[in-house]
């Protein structure tokens, strides 16, 4: 049967249950979330003189839990607008509704007897065939279909969202012990592709596969951190972006999740697994204990390893929890010797073998805390996982790992992993010590640009599933090399398609980049049919090379900067009117010169997750490549007899003039950065350059044909002029912006007017990207403007004057 998943039912609104209908609706789908309805009235109902038969009342709780989750920073949502997918209602009234859905989503309170009498209410009006699931992280699924039907049985499952749901990647589908094949096979591509998940199929064990790692890691460095005498600083700077873990690293993430949260998982793992070789680790230090009965549990408790403060002058200091006294204490900057000899080593995997050779303090931490890591994962085969990758992927998915732990543990080299474990006595399991007898020397290999994983039954390297649908640019990167120079690799994606990739530092537009850009369009426009601008970094681009027009600007080589200018707008005019259809792939941050080569693409597929704006009056200039023209044009395209033209060239104006960023592709449609019916949005991050590759394949054969620069963008003048000119100088006489700040809003004006022309008139590209070029380089003479660059360069921060 093709199954279509249309209508979600989610039953509980609490934090998870809210996200995960948020981001059912996210994905297009219809969501009916249901809760249970208040006890009482509250002091605002009885003052109304409402009853408890009001509707108002009886839907309060899922509609005050909803209200809250779309408050939240981050938000759950993609667009504001998509929450009108989401219908709410109570348990009591509307519960029938479920018979018109195709997947039920349990997220009720942790207690089975609770989770019992709800499944019990559903099979009620639970139609034959839909799916349904339950998101717990700890109860056996087979108490929780106990007594349930055959047809309900054979449909349900666990799937483990991670929160918040939108952002965290990790899904954990855990089958029923009679649910069927075919159930379990949907739910996990339903995951990867529509949900944009890392499905990880995992066994009905404590805490399934991520949690039951990721507390052990914790609770290790728990344990570690007093033998080692460090201190909570030290331990964030081991175990965060040096070995590709987030910012936030140990203690932070702790403290934002909540001790008491990590606490409860903890002790579930230590009551249920009593025969887990490393039981006593999860048992709560001293110290956490202490911190639990003081209920300094992290952020929402306004203090946990951390503690915010204010001195006499309203300064806020962060503060740390010195462990030995237990006393908050001026926080200090932590520095290992070992730390600074990976300062120039870019890429993480190759950092490991170097941290495992420190002879400082840094170093006997890195060879215990992984020792103790490989000897946990390896024993958890086949008792949590048949899989060795579903390990990393849970970890990578679910905690932010760049590197799971196989995967570390395989570029420290695995002969070198077991003589850290037996220095620390532990010894390798017997299928560790076979794959090394038998020659493998290495848990993951690539061929032909797929990875393959040592499948432990079969002691071979196999082809790792899923992969088809992706094109992984670190496994064909060398093998599939056309040019490359020390800014970007141009790499043969296949069937006439060329794939441009940024290598620079935080993948910024530079010379090398630009060089590269046009390379990669010669290239495609003499032997292929297309282009895609994609990587798989961290983000698409922060922007151009700042420190590059800073120096230009200091040593006022105006002509050089210039050239410098007059070639990104020329390069970014032949991303949209070159031979050939060039798609860009932009992810996460995309800023400055990262959108703006986006806007100048014939087509953009982008992530879900891009953070996406013209950003460039922070750093005191306007859009330069291209951005202030294409916005102009835009706006232009947009104006229609029966609207008010100034209007809408004001809200263009205004998207830039405020450096608005959107918080996800869907809101970059709204900013007409993204243009409806044109370009389109991929939910998984993995897909992209994949899907970008079959967008710029279609374009190719449908008949691509050059499109010719445009002369008939409509400006306005004077018109124009004379209203921003008005608008920024009540500005600034209200104290709402700077001098500075009035004078890049003019020069923006002043090119988005198309001049002062005496009245509405059709110009050209070119004639627009002079006005813009004249326009930036005008204020890179500003003492401002160098001095905001500066700023930018030495703290990452935009400095508004």
């Amino acid at each position: 049967m093709k199954r279509r998943i249309k209508k979600v039912a989610v039953i509980g609104s609490g934090i998870m249950g809210s996200g995960i209908a948020c981001h059912f609706a996210n994905i297009g789908a219809e969501v009916l979330l249901l809760d249970i309805i208040p006890r009482e009235l509250n002091d605002k109902e009885k003052a109304k003189g409402l009853s408890m038969e009001n509707p108002a009342v009886r839907n309060r709780i899922v509609n005050d839990n909803l209200t809250a989750a779309l408050k939240s920073n981050p938000s759950p949502i993609y667009n504001k607008k998509f929450a009108d997918r989401i219908s709410t209602g109570n348990l009591e009234d509307d519960l029938s509704k479920i018979k018109d859905v195709d997947w039920v989503i349990e997220v009720v309170v942790e207690r089975l007897d609770i989770k019992k009498s709800v499944f019990e209410k559903i099979e009620k009006y639970r139609k034959p065939g839909t799916l349904i699931t339950s998101n717990t992280s700890g109860i056996p699924i087979h108490f929780m279909n106990e007594g349930r039907s055959q047809d309900f049985q054979e449909h349900f499952a666990v799937t483990h969202f991670f929160n918040p749901p939108r952002y965290l990647k990790l899904f954990e589908v855990v089958p029923g012990p009679n649910c069927k094949q075919e159930v379990s096979d949907f739910i996990m591509a339903y995951g990867e592709k529509f949900l944009g998940k890392t499905s990880v199929l995992a066994k009905d064990t404590p805490a399934f596969i991520g949690n039951r790692i990721g507390i052990f890691g914790i609770q290790s460095l728990f344990h570690q951190v007093k033998e080692l005498g460090l201190t909570v600083e030290e331990v964030d700077k081991l175990t965060g972006p040096v070995i590709g873990r987030p910012k936030s690293a140990t203690f932070r993430t702790v403290d934002v999740v909540g001790l008491d949260t990590l606490v409860h998982v903890a002790n579930g793992i230590y009551e249920n697994c009593p025969n887990d070789e490393a039981h006593d680790l999860f048992k709560l230090p001293e110290f956490i204990q202490t911190m639990i009965d003081n209920k300094w549990l992290g952020s929402k408790s306004g203090q946990g390893f951390y503690k915010k403060v204010k001195d006499k002058d309203g300064k806020s200091n962060i503060l740390s929890l010195d462990l030995d006294s237990m006393e908050y204490t001026e926080s200090k900057k932590a520095k290992f010797a070992t730390l600074e000899l990976t300062k120039t080593v870019d890429v993480v995997a190759d950092r490991f073998s170097i941290l495992v050779d420190g002879k400082d303090k840094a170093g006997e931490f890195y060879r215990k805390n992984f020792a103790a890591l490989f000897a946990y994962v390896q024993n958890r085969i086949p008792e949590i996982s048949d899989e060795l990758y579903r390990i990393d992927d849970a970890m990578k998915a679910g905690f932010g790992w760049q590197h799971g732990p196989f995967e570390i543990w395989d570029a420290i080299g695995v002969e070198k992993g077991v003589e850290l474990m037996k220095a620390e006595g532990k010894e390798p399991a017997k299928w560790v010590t076979e794959m090394l007898e038998n020659g493998s020397k290495s848990f993951y290999t690539v061929k032909d640009g797929a990875t393959y994983y040592y499948d432990i039954p079969a002691k071979k390297q196999t082809k790792k599933p899923g992969q088809d649908a992706f094109i992984i640019l670190d496994n064909i990167r060398e093998s599939k090399e056309v040019w490359k120079n020390s800014g970007v690799v141009v790499e043969d994606l296949g069937d006439g398609i060329l794939n441009v990739e940024f290598r620079s530092k935080m993948n910024t537009l530079g010379g090398d980049v630009i060089a590269g850009l046009n390379k990669a369009i010669d290239l495609a426009e003499k032997e292929y049919q297309g282009l895609v601008v994609g990587n798989q970094g961290a983000n698409f681009s922060v922007g151009a090379n700042i420190g590059m027009i800073f120096m230009m600007a200091v040593e006022q080589e105006y002509d050089e900067l210039n050239f410098a200018i007059k070639t990104f707008q020329d390069t970014m005019m032949r991303m949209r009117h070159s031979a050939i259809p060039t798609v860009s792939a932009p992810h996460g941050m995309t800023l400055g010169g990262g959108c703006e080569l986006s806007l100048h693409a014939d087509k953009v597929v982008a992530a879900a997750e891009t953070y996406i704006g013209l950003v460039e009056f922070g750093v005191g200039v306007i859009p330069g490549g291209g951005g202030s023209k294409e916005m102009t044009l835009r706006a232009s395209d947009l104006f229609r007899k029966d609207d008010v033209e100034l209007n809408v060239l004001r809200e263009h104006f205004l998207n830039i003039g405020m450096a608005k960023v959107s918080t996800s592709a869907h809101e970059a449609f709204d900013l007409n950065i993204l243009q409806k019916g044109k370009d389109v949005v991929v939910v998984n991050n993995n897909r992209l350059i994949a899907e970008a590759k079959k967008h710029a394949l279609l374009m190719a054969e449908a008949g691509y044909t050059q499109p010719p620069k445009r002369k008939d963008i409509k400006v306005l003048g004077k018109q124009a002029l004379g209203m921003f000119l008005v608008g920024t100088d009540s500005m600034n006489a209200g104290n709402y912006i700077s001098e500075h700040d009035m004078k890049i809003a003019n020069k923006l004006a002043y090119v988005m007017a198309g001049g002062d022309l005496s009245e509405a008139t059709q110009v050209t590209e070119q004639y627009l990207l002079d006005l813009e070029r004249e326009a930036f380089l005008s204020l890179c003479t500003e003492r401002k403007t160098l001095e905001r660059i500066q700023h930018m360069l030495k703290t990452g921060k935009p400095l508004r004057n």
